[in-house]
């Protein structure tokens, strides 16, 4: 099958820091279904692992999102049948996305939205169980009564903030404070349904005060946490949460604690790589997503279509997320 890989850690200028290749079909396991990948879509996660400099055994094919359709399905599997049209965020463990053919955990999969094509579904299964687990599984917001208190989300505009933005303002009672500074972020926080946006290049506190919301009882810290954290822990209400996506070195926790404040770290391959009790849950989060998507309280978050899934147009997706400035997600159709 077609695909692409790396095989070194280069630089995403590198004419060879992705490449194409010719792989091995994937064998499946008892529980896999096998995928024809028909869109793929790009995350931060792609770009370090491609810049962890670690010795490589084979081709490394990248790669978490995709929707496309079920072509054959192992012994175990009870949830989908050869031609059903799937989307997903995959396992970090296993190869990945790019490329024509995947096996994937049938508990990690679910049914693409109808009214989505596979590029725009693509673009949404690892950012949005990623921001679903935050505000839901760690955070514990609840989602069946009304409730005031303020959700501060910083980086508002990248791939897990889009989704958490949607997800708060659509599913709960949260005030809905989100993070940009520039002109196209900023419309695009508003646009998905953040009450205030506020510039994270400038004081936080002052802006939450100017907009007139009660202080966060909820932060969810999407980036660039080592550079906030400082602030953060100054506007964290009194028993508030902090939620973080990224590994950092080590945080002052003196502020929060004289505030009782936790902090709760979300990595949404932690089910499948831990193959946890929980590890189902991201079936049954993508279904309702699926759902909320075709009775349009969700939208797809893709704002580019970066043409066909060769190595050339992901350097571009790569270098594109490396510089810090993409709004929603970039995908991939086809080879």
């Amino acid at each position: 099958m077609k695909a692409v890989a790396f095989t070194h850690s280069l630089p995403i200028t590198a004419d060879d820091a992705l490449i194409d290749i010719e792989a091995p079909d994937p064998v499946l396991r008892a529980h896999d279904v096998l995928v024809e990948i028909r869109a793929v879509s790009v995350n931060p996660v792609d770009t370090k692992i491609r810049r962890r400099n670690e010795p490589l055994g084979e081709p490394r094919i990248l790669g978490f999102d995709a929707a496309g359709i079920v072509r054959a399905v192992g012994p175990g599997v009870t949830r989908f049948g050869i031609g059903d049209e799937v989307f997903y965020a995959g396992s970090v463990d296993r190869q990945g996305s790019n490329a024509q053919f995947q096996a994937v955990d049938e508990r990690l999969v679910a049914r693409k939205p109808r009214s989505l094509s596979f590029a725009e579904a693509a673009a949404l299964p690892l950012t949005t169980l990623t921001a679903w687990e935050m505000l839901f599984d760690r955070f514990s917001i609840p989602r069946d009564r009304v409730h005031h208190d303020t959700l501060l989300i910083v980086g508002g505009a990248g791939g897990v903030g889009s989704m958490a933005i949607q997800l708060a303002r659509q599913l709960t009672g949260l005030v809905v404070v989100a993070t940009a500074s520039r002109p196209e972020t900023i419309n695009w926080c508003a646009s998905l349904g953040a009450h205030h946006v506020i510039d994270h290049h400038h004081p936080l506190a002052a802006q939450l005060e100017m907009v007139e919301v009660s202080a966060p009882s909820y932060i969810f810290c999407t980036n660039h946490v080592e550079k906030h954290w400082r602030e953060l822990c100054h506007v964290l209400a009194p028993e508030g949460r902090i939620g973080l996506i990224e590994s950092t070195g080590p945080l002052d926790m003196h502020e929060i604690f004289n505030k009782s404040a936790s902090v709760h770290t979300e990595y949404m391959f932690a089910r499948s790589l831990h193959q946890t009790a929980q590890m189902i849950e991201q079936h049954h989060i993508l279904q309702s997503v699926s759902r909320l998507i075709d009775q349009e309280v969700l939208r797809t978050t893709m704002t580019e279509n970066y043409g066909p899934i060769t190595a050339a147009n992901l350097r571009r997706a790569h270098a594109a997320m490396e510089s810090g400035t993409t709004r929603g997600k970039i995908v991939l159709e086809g080879f």
